[in-house]
């Protein structure tokens, strides 16, 4: 049995998915890969997983039409060559190409894997309720084909697209995010006291990852505990909509209340460098970032949304505080840098809800039942 997964990086592919795929080969399936191009393709090829380059544009209409004629082609390819028993496909994005380019009768199984609503669904402007407009349809058809199952993070998208889509409920199946290595994200042997205490953010700088909120609550903060240091690693993604313009971005560096690092590539010694994390999002699938800082230990201040409540529990493993209200935020922030036994308890609370979880070990082992019942089936 082959699978064919398709993400709209590389970069996800290597970091998100490849101890599933590697999981999948174990099991005995044989696994391919396709993205666009970029640096991680040769890394996937490097650890034995077969990776093909899938140029595809998303910031023009243009570019989505020759990208999906590029999607067309390669897994029509794919189809005559290799005959693909499932396509796991990640993203809103990834999902509409391949129902577009997919021909039907061929046998294959189709799992779409919703790893967030993203921009479209985040917002109430009237951009945002257009974009809606436009999409909800195509991902009614594309989501409620017969040869198609779809996997959620969160109770609360699956709740969603069952009721806005009308989608057979057995076909919509909870897996908990896409797995963490719990002995690679591991806690750092000591914590920082007093003042000398790092609050950090990880995540794409795109406003609906709070990044704003981030930076004023670090500034209320600092104005009070100038000794603080807060600390933000990610860039932005020139393809989103929600993106942090260059501009914003030198003036926030300017102001200099918060470092940015940029993207980093060893995120398990960044996050040793931390006491207390922070992602203020107004939405998410299931927060990769907030899992992996659990992971090590690190208790968390995040806003009460889907995606991120699923992961912090209020008062155990973190705190809980409204979207978009950068008071209460750093209000948060400031009662975990004063109290040196909370964090402690929270930071062992966060390790273990992680391990129970959010683990490579039950992610994978629930997305492998589900391949072999939709073949099954």
């Amino acid at each position: 049995m082959t699978i064919v997964f398709f993400a709209n990086t590389d970069w996800y592919l290597l970091n998100f998915r490849a101890p599933l795929m590697r999981s999948a080969k174990a099991a005995g399936f044989t696994v391919a890969c396709v993205s666009p191009p970029g640096p991680f393709g040769a890394r996937l090829n490097e650890v034995g997983l077969d990776w093909q380059a899938l140029p595809f544009e998303r910031d023009s209409r243009l570019g989505m039409l020759r990208s999906l004629l590029r999607v067309r082609r390669v897994l029509r390819r794919r189809l005559r060559d290799e005959r693909p028993d499932i396509v796991h496909s990640f993203t809103l994005t990834s999902i509409l190409l391949t129902w577009l380019a997919l021909p039907r009768g061929r046998g294959v199984r189709r799992i779409n894997a919703v790893t967030g609503l993203g921009y479209a669904f985040t917002g109430h402007s009237v951009q945002h309720r257009l974009i809606r407009l436009l999409l909800q349809p195509l991902l009614r058809r594309a989501l409620g084909r017969s040869d198609a199952w779809t996997v959620v993070q969160n109770g609360t998208d699956r709740q969603f697209l069952i009721e806005s889509f009308g989608l057979d409920p057995a076909r919509v199946r909870l897996i908990a995010g896409s797995g963490v290595d719990v002995q690679r994200f591991r806690p750092a042997h000591d914590r920082a006291v007093g003042e000398s205490i790092t609050v950090g953010f990880v995540g794409r700088l795109l406003t609906d990852k709070g990044i704003a909120e981030f930076i004023e609550a670090a500034a209320r903060v600092k104005a009070k505990r100038p000794a603080l240091r807060f600390v933000a690693a990610g860039a932005p993604d020139a393809g989103n909509p929600a993106a942090v313009d260059a501009a914003t971005l030198a003036r926030w560096q300017a102001a200099g209340d918060v470092e940015f690092v940029g993207q980093v590539d060893d995120m398990p010694d960044f996050l040793a460098g931390l006491d207390v994390f922070v992602l203020p999002s107004y939405r998410e699938g299931l927060s990769r970032s907030l899992i992996e800082a659990g992971a090590c230990g690190l208790p968390a201040v995040t806003t009460d949304v889907p995606g991120c409540r699923d992961v912090v529990r209020d008062g155990e493993n973190g705190l809980l505080v409204p979207a978009r209200d950068t008071g209460a935020l750093a209000d948060a922030i400031a009662r975990l840098v004063l109290d040196a036994a909370l964090r402690e308890r929270m930071g062992e609370r966060a390790r273990a809800v992680v391990v129970e979880g959010f683990s490579n070990e039950v992610v994978n082992s629930a997305t492998l039942g589900l391949y072999e019942e939709v073949l099954a089936g």
